[in-house]
């Protein structure tokens, strides 16, 4: 009962996905890492791919070589496995915050990073994004673009939307992720399970001691940890993109950091409605009104985005 219900709590990408949307055919026989070197006349970037991708994918390969060829400068996929088959594992079998642990060594063993980056998460990545940002972030991240991130994590299971048709069925299966997510062993487990959020849970010892999300988001700590706050403070831009008909990430609200009010599945609150924001609980309030957060939307589903639209908020959004 554990495994399957961790298991579909992770949800349904294919293994080797496409950044649907985005022109790119994935090949599965190609070995090499995703690193662009151009002329480093500027930030230099970071790209964390999303749940079942790789940075060894050529789909990785051409958004990072796009990234690079936007802004000028060295690009990389920084990879928390060695190898598509280790990379692609390590984004369900790894922990959400052992994933972030390599993240922040490999681009602390890169000497193009020493002085800075931008980070670009697609999905799932953004969590590395945002984990690194908080725990380490020096080098400091200049720019944080999210695309369809994980960022205030998931309620629901992917494909099926506890607000949509399917609702009831939809919040039996969410309530069944959260009845087995905050436990020691399943924290250990599953890297979706440490950022899943059932708002059932929130109030419990359980959430708020177990849960790797919940440590992020500083909900239940005492003392409040500052590191996180003051290493989010850090971060010259917020770039934030929502996809209005995902149907992966439930609530989308997430994606630009909102989520379910407490003990509901109809009610979603905006980022400045949550309680993490009102009391500042990691710097989001703080970041907001010093005007470093930025909204945009894509009209389509998960990672349905097109060129154009990733090398404008690269070269119109960042600083």
């Amino acid at each position: 009962l554990l495994w399957l219900a961790t298991v579909a709590c992770a949800g349904a990408e294919p293994l080797v996905p496409l950044l649907r949307g985005v022109p790119f055919v994935v090949d599965d026989q190609r070995d090499e890492n995703a690193t662009t070197k151009a002329p480093t006349r500027s930030t230099p970037s970071v790209t964390a791919h999303g749940m079942g991708d790789s940075c060894y994918n050529f789909g990785m390969k051409q958004i990072t070589k796009l990234v690079s060829e936007a802004l000028g400068t060295y690009a990389v996929c920084i990879a928390t496995g060695d190898g598509r088959v280790k990379d692609t594992s390590n984004g369900f079998f790894m922990t959400m915050d052992d994933n972030v642990e390599v993240f922040a060594e490999k681009i602390r063993a890169d000497p193009h990073l020493r002085d800075g980056f931008n980070c670009v998460g697609f999905s799932q990545g953004n969590s590395l994004c945002r984990g690194y940002i908080q725990k380490y972030n020096d080098p400091p991240v200049r720019n944080f673009l999210s695309v369809h991130g994980t960022i205030s994590g998931v309620a629901g299971f992917p494909n099926c939307d506890p607000q949509g048709p399917m609702g009831p069925a939809c919040q039996h299966v969410a309530r069944l992720c959260g009845d087995v997510a905050y436990t020691e062993k399943t924290q250990d487990f599953l890297f979706q399970i440490d950022y899943f959020r059932d708002p059932f849970r929130t109030k419990t010892d359980a959430y708020r001691k177990y849960s790797q999300l919940a440590a992020w988001n500083n909900e239940g700590a005492s003392p409040l940890n500052q590191t996180y706050k003051d290493n989010f403070a850090k971060v010259q831009r917020f770039i934030m993109i929502k996809a209005l008909q995902d149907s992966m990430v439930f609530p989308n609200e997430g994606e630009w950091w909102g989520h379910f009010a407490d003990d509901t599945f109809t009610t979603v609150l905006t980022m400045r409605e949550t309680q993490w924001y009102q009391q500042d609980l990691f710097g989001l309030k703080t970041a907001d009104q010093a005007g470093k957060i930025l909204f945009n939307t894509t009209d389509g589903d998960h990672l349905q985005f097109t060129n154009d639209q990733l090398h404008w908020w690269l070269t119109n959004l960042f600083v």
